[in-house]
């Protein structure tokens, strides 16, 4: 067939697909520039692998679908069988489109260089945008097509459809798309974490053999890796080159990372099936989640710089300031009072809030955690004259009106669960365990389906003003059986298509990814949802880390980030107010805090950090996300920079002590090295606590601030005031 080379903003794919064959990935990473006539060809012959001894005759090479028949002996790409027959292929290429039909990539990411846009490249070959292999193996009865989009970002995204073209049925067990990695990638990064502790960095070298990592529980999980990162050794957040990848499903899913012993190294990720999950009839396809796979040569850093921009660039990207929210959960619980929440409403319209959203609590039988899920009324005994009252007192003051939901659960103790015991996900014969007094609705069910949309847009179509849902979802999907099937595959896939209905139905309504906190964020679900909730832990100290680490995949606007009350409500630590607005203010911001019970005068400094984050929201909710190397790991610093770098944000903060008594200098990054600066604290940011000093502010911070180059600023740095622990220093720096 032909050398394919797609090329968008400092990346490049070269595929090989002239043989006959399934195309090679000879290529992915650094932008190879437009390349001379005879240089393509000349690529591809100089990465052959060579014939080795004690080995195949012919060179092994790694296609986009790795086959045993090609002498692939590591992770199979595909595995399946048909009654224990066609349980290997050999595809042969039956077709390749080429598309370049996407836009310019944004200036920022062109670095300067017009050869950078799309469809410039030199020679006979061919510079795109996307590709769609087609490919058979007749003799399998099997049809396969791939999938790959190189964005205007910089951005791949692969995605495997197989289809039975055969006569019987076809169990498929694993399809998995996967890309190459060069051998300079020595390190592995990914995530891990648990309830209240998500986003918990973990890094190693990148030994032979495959690092797996596999979610199982019926949903993304609170571990999930969200990134898995191969690097060149040492890389950081602004150094180094790095390929990543992300699974984008809201099931079961497999991230793997492997090296084989023959050199090839992969990184890819798919759906995590269960046995008989998958049996395709005659005809009948299976679809893989998409791969998203970036790569940058600037550390991690470059990375996230790629994927917001990618996501900032989709459709159901929000498109509207973010309002800043206030969420009652932490303020009165299940006490639901129509006078009290009136109050905290007038509270949260003074401090400059502008969604206002009533939690878990407001329908039939709710009075704790142990009943009433699945009924999805409003409860006449402690609201009698329903919500309306409360939504339109919200909505006189300038405020949206959202609501909570946890539409996929079941207490046994519900009117719903007594009617329908088998509308639950179950193994046959019993119930899965228990798991906060609740079980999953089958989705899949199409009565239980039935029920749950008719409620669900009940709900919305009968409260003049609901204009938001805090989408929650508390437990993993254990023994997730459907009609005597494993059943994850088919919930996961009515989920989001209640969520498509319902966001057809009420295009206006806006919907928070919450489950238990992070324990659903990946891109699939973000298609329908509008922000996530990245972690139950309101703790400033805790989710500097949280958000930090989110922030890696997400941009700011689309994470959830709170200011909690003095006293955390999950670890107990206290906090002052001026280090939990500093954490919070990179976000999507809000309160989760009783603001009807403190002082004027903290209301005031509340207010005054409500003010700042909203003057800054056109700047962190469209800039490029920078975070500090600091080589004290006591000191943590990130920002947001302006496209154009004429505007910045930063902010420092002490998370421990440190063993020297004065930190070294925070570096500012992102900035253009050629302007000038002018450094200080906002104006509305309260002085925080800092270290009793000899001589008395020997390193006080100047009251007109600094005004130094781009250039010292990123490759010298500040020797900032010494600050306490758990104590955050916010810089303003703008363009002089």
């Amino acid at each position: 067939m032909t050398i394919v080379h797609l090329r968008r903003a400092r990346t490049s794919l070269v595929l090989d697909a002239r043989g006959p064959g399934l195309p090679r990935v000879v290529h992915w990473g650094a932008d190879l520039g437009p390349l001379p006539d005879g240089d393509l060809p000349a690529l591809v012959d100089a990465t052959v692998p060579p014939v080795v001894p004690s080995s195949f005759d012919a060179p092994t090479v790694l296609s986009l679908l790795p086959e045993a028949s090609a002498g692939w002996s590591g992770r199979p790409g595909l595995a399946g069988h048909r009654d224990g027959r066609d349980w290997s292929t050999a595809f042969r290429l039956t077709g390749l489109d080429v598309h370049d039909d996407l836009a310019a990539p944004p200036p920022h990411l062109l670095g300067g260089d017009p050869s950078h846009a799309p469809g410039v490249n030199k020679g006979p070959f061919l510079t795109s945008g996307r590709v769609v292999v087609r490919a058979a193996d007749p003799g399998a009865g099997l049809s396969l097509t791939v999938e790959i989009t190189l964005d205007a970002a910089g951005v791949l995204t692969l995605r495997h459809r197989l289809r039975n073209d055969g006569d019987g049925r076809y169990e498929l067990r694993e399809l998995t798309p996967v890309l190459p990695v060069p051998a300079v990638a020595t390190e592995l990064l990914d995530l891990t974490g648990r309830w209240c502790r998500e986003r918990a960095p973990q890094r190693h070298p990148w030994p032979m053999g495959a690092w797996v990592r596999e979610g199982r529980h019926g949903r993304t999980g609170h571990d999930a890796t969200l990134l898995l990162v191969a690097g060149t050794a040492g890389f950081g957040f602004r150094h180094g080159e790095v390929w990543a990848v992300h699974t984008a499903w809201s099931g079961d899913h497999v991230t793997a990372a492997e090296r084989r012993p023959t050199g090839e190294s992969t990184l890819g990720g798919g759906e995590l099936l269960a046995p008989g999950e998958i049996v395709l009839g005659p005809g009948e396809e299976y679809a893989t989640p998409l791969l998203y796979a970036a790569h940058s040569a600037d550390g991690l850093d470059g990375l996230s710089d790629a994927l917001h921009t990618h996501l900032r660039a989709r459709p159901s990207h929000p498109r509207t300031p973010r309002p800043v929210t206030l969420n009652v959960w932490e303020a009165v619980y299940f006490d639901h009072d129509l006078d009290r929440l009136r109050t905290l409403a007038d509270r949260a319209a003074e401090v400059g809030v502008e969604r206002f959203v009533l939690d878990d609590g407001w329908f039939r039988g709710r009075r704790h955690d142990q009943a009433g899920l699945g009924d999805w009324w409003v409860d006449g005994e402690v609201w009698p004259d329903g919500l309306q009252p409360l939504i339109d007192h919200v909505r006189g003051h300038g405020m949206q009106f959202g609501l909570w939901v946890e539409p996929e659960m079941v207490n046994p103790d519900s009117d719903l669960f007594r009617a329908h015991p088998d509308w639950v996900l179950q193994a046959p014969g019993r119930l899965p365990p228990p798991w906060r007094h609740q079980q999953v609705l089958d989705l899949a069910h199409p009565d239980a389906y039935a029920y749950l949309l008719a409620r669900l847009d009940a709900v919305l179509s009968g409260h003049d003003g609901l204009a938001y849902l805090k989408w929650d979802h508390n437990r993993d999907l254990t023994e997730a059986g459907h009609a005597g099937r494993p059943g994850v595959h088919a919930q996961t896939l009515a989920v989001y298509r209640l969520l498509d209905e319902l966001r057809a139905r009420h295009p206006e309504v806006e919907i928070e990814s919450c489950s238990s906190g992070g324990a659903r964020v990946d891109l699939e679900i973000l298609r329908r949802t509008d922000r996530v909730w990245a972690s139950d832990c309101n703790d400033a100290l805790e989710r500097l880390s949280i958000q930090r680490w989110t922030g890696l995949l997400l941009p700011p606007e689309l994470i959830g980030t709170h200011i909690g009350p003095e006293r955390s409500h999950t670890t107990h630590r206290v906090h002052d107010l001026s280090f939990r607005a500093v954490t919070a203010l990179f976000g999507h911001h809000g309160i989760e805090w009783d603001i009807s019970a403190i002082e004027p005068g903290e209301r005031a400094e509340l207010a005054a950090w409500v003010a700042l984050h909203k003057r800054l929201r056109p700047l962190l909710h469209g800039g490029r996300v920078v975070r500090v190397d600091h080589p004290d790991p006591a000191v943590q610093a990130h920002g947001v920079v302006a496209h154009d770098g004429s505007h910045a944000v930063y902010a420092v903060s002490r998370v421990a002590t440190s063993a020297a008594q004065v930190p070294g200098a925070v570096r500012l990054p992102g900035l253009d090295p050629q302007r000038r600066y002018r450094v200080r604290p906002p104006a509305e940011a309260p002085e925080p606590a800092m270290l009793e000093l000899s001589p008395p502010g020997w390193l006080a911070w100047p009251g007109d601030g600094i005004t130094v180059t781009g250039s010292v600023l990123g490759s010298v740095g500040l020797q900032l005031p010494a600050l306490h622990p758990e104590q955050a220093l916010l810089l303003e720096v703008v363009a002089a």
